[in-house]
């Protein structure tokens, strides 16, 4: 597995296991099996997955020691603010059975639809994570789905900026101009949903890509991902899938190849914009 370092020294994998709607406990335990045989460390959970406790259970029948894995996990959208954010960790801390998260994330920002002081909620929400970070509960501390204004407000009151964005990102939505502002911020980012909604797999110029590679189209997505220097948690509940996710170290696309698959239109999208849903559940 190849390791990115992240602003603040330490380091993350480049490619997770996602584990959204995953909350069968016999599948996940399966899932996590092969995933760490075949050499995943990164687990990607949160509060509102419902698996947290499926997942610990599954680390525990597989006989993995907890040091040799990256458990990144969010704090939902009702644990907004610092005590709220402080408490919902510990909640989350028990039902994994661990007393440290290698990273926690904050699921969304606050709505402005919904917030008309969403700039003060997001700030008082990360002095929680500052306050984790600095009591060595959480070893990484960033955010997920957040634009460049919001980066950019929480610049004004933070002490510690997130080390990563985790944001929709894949062919069809390349993300680019928030990949160039979070590389000049020392910001790494990281795609919730590498491959989409699945629709870009039968995408004609990875598949073009993938014949000519011998290699799976899903492959090709997430090897431009990580040619761009960016994070991926692809999700499956297949497990020949999820091996075959993490053979991309071996082949290499080219520049014309990267240009072709950066070009494609927008598709796969899975439609949530940080700024307009009002409602999350």
């Amino acid at each position: 597995m190849k390791y990115k370092e992240l602003s603040n020294g330490n380091s993350i994998p480049y490619i997770g296991l996602g584990t959204w709607k995953l909350t069968d406990r016999q599948l996940l335990s399966e899932l996590i099996g092969a995933a760490y045989e075949k050499g995943y460390r990164l687990i990607d959970t949160a509060a509102a997955y419902s698996n947290e406790i499926a997942i610990s259970k599954a680390i525990s029948e597989n006989g993995i020691n907890r040091e040799d894995l990256f458990i990144s996990d969010k704090v939902w959208n009702t644990s907004r603010g610092y005590e709220a954010v402080r408490k919902a960790c510990q909640t989350s801390l028990k039902k994994l059975k661990t007393d440290y998260l290698d990273m926690y994330l904050i699921h969304w920002p606050a709505s402005m639809k919904l917030y008309p002081n969403w700039r003060e909620i997001n700030a008082d929400t990360w002095r929680g994570m500052e306050s984790l970070y600095e009591d060595g509960i959480v070893r990484n501390i960033g955010v997920c789905n957040f634009k460049i204004h919001h980066l950019e407000e929480l610049k004004k009151s933070a002490n510690i900026m997130p080390v990563i964005d985790q944001v929709e990102l894949h062919p069809g939505m390349n993300q680019n101009e928030l990949i160039e502002y979070c590389s000049r911020e020392k910001i790494a980012i990281e795609a919730s949903s590498p491959l989409g909604n699945g629709q870009i797999l039968e995408n004609d110029v990875l598949r073009k890509i993938s014949e000519a590679k011998a290699v799976s189209p899903a492959q090709v997505a997430l090897r431009w991902e990580y040619q761009k220097d960016v994070i991926t948690i692809p999700k499956t509940s297949d497990i020949s899938r999820l091996c075959s996710n993490i053979d991309i170290f071996d082949f290499e696309l080219s520049d014309d190849e990267m240009r072709m698959i950066d070009s494609i239109p927008y598709c796969g999208g899975i439609g949530l914009d940080p700024d307009e849903v009002t409602e999350f559940g």
